[in-house]
């Protein structure tokens, strides 16, 4: 089955300049319903409110993009212009209209986004992820129709990999996407993790300081014991109930299967106590064969 490409995105419903376009409509803003599935979930207050001044003064000098929807519309791309255009006592918009199948709501609401630059990296990687499995196409196929290196958006990628609490400081932009790929690189719990990522955010470390820690992790890591074997755990414990003192059995996990069993004694009654039980039971299962 072949696989649906991005083609020109708005460039290919809002014609360039020089050619011959009908004007935009003017609508009522509340003819007008938002994407649900717009990339975009976070907005910044003071842009906001600086785009909404701008429009008191100017005018929306940039159309939204519309289809018709019933009686109304439903907004394809502008909803950062429409929200300003809201907080500056606006009753209508300039619009284009475009009839827009469903398939293709969020590819351009991302591709809007991503050329004015206003997704944040847990929004645009989300925003991927999601073109990826609408359009059943490939990471380096996305890359290619979006313009960028496939790195890019391999590495957007895994910020959802992220424990929650990491990917809102990484909305936040209190961390950068460098110090989550440093998080990511440690092969932490997440909770660690999590805990990490908040010491970064109050000491202001840098990305070198967040890889410099990764590493260390890392090594950690590589060096922290294998869990016990339960039927050496289990083979212990009955000895210790048998003996009635502290028993240790060390190594029989490789290949040969050698170790050693530990008995402790704290004493020299203790010693004869623990070897009269043994004797005992040596006897009792018939002596040396």
């Amino acid at each position: 089955m072949k696989k649906k490409a991005l083609g020109r995105g708005l460039e290919a419903l809002i014609p360039e300049a020089g050619h011959p376009a009908p004007a935009p409509s003017e609508i009522d803003i509340d003819q007008i319903t938002t994407n649900p599935d717009q990339p975009r979930l976070k907005f910044d207050e003071k842009s906001l409110n600086e785009l909404a001044d701008s429009i008191r003064a100017h005018g929306v000098l940039q159309p939204v993009l519309v289809r018709p929807q019933g009686n109304a519309f439903q907004l394809v791309a502008g909803e950062r212009r429409l929200m300003a255009a809201q907080r500056a006592g606006l009753f209508k918009v300039p619009a284009f209209i475009r009839d827009v199948p469903d398939d293709r709501l969020l590819e351009l609401a991302l591709i809007e986004n991503i050329q004015r630059e206003q997704l944040n990296p847990i929004e645009e990687a989300q925003a991927f992820q999601n073109l990826i499995e609408t359009l059943k196409t490939t990471q380096e196929e996305l890359a290619g129709q979006l313009g960028k290196e496939r790195s890019t958006i391999a590495n957007a990628l895994r910020l959802l990999k992220l424990p929650p609490a990491v990917k809102l400081l990484v909305a936040e932009e209190k961390l950068s996407p460098g110090h989550a790929r440093a998080l990511l690189a440690a092969n932490v719990a997440p909770a660690e993790m999590t805990r990490a990522a908040n010491v970064m955010v109050a000491k202001g470390w840098s990305v070198r300081d967040a890889e410099r820690w990764a590493k260390k992790s890392q090594t950690a890591s590589a060096r922290a014991p294998s869990p016990p074997d339960p039927n050496i755990t289990a083979a212990a414990d009955r000895l210790r109930l048998l003996l009635g003192t502290k028993v240790e059995i060390v190594g029989g996990r490789h290949a040969r299967g050698e170790g050693q069993i530990r008995i402790h004694f704290f004493s020299q009654e203790d010693l004869i106590r623990i070897y009269s039980i043994i004797s005992d039971r040596h006897r009792q299962d018939g002596g040396v064969r």
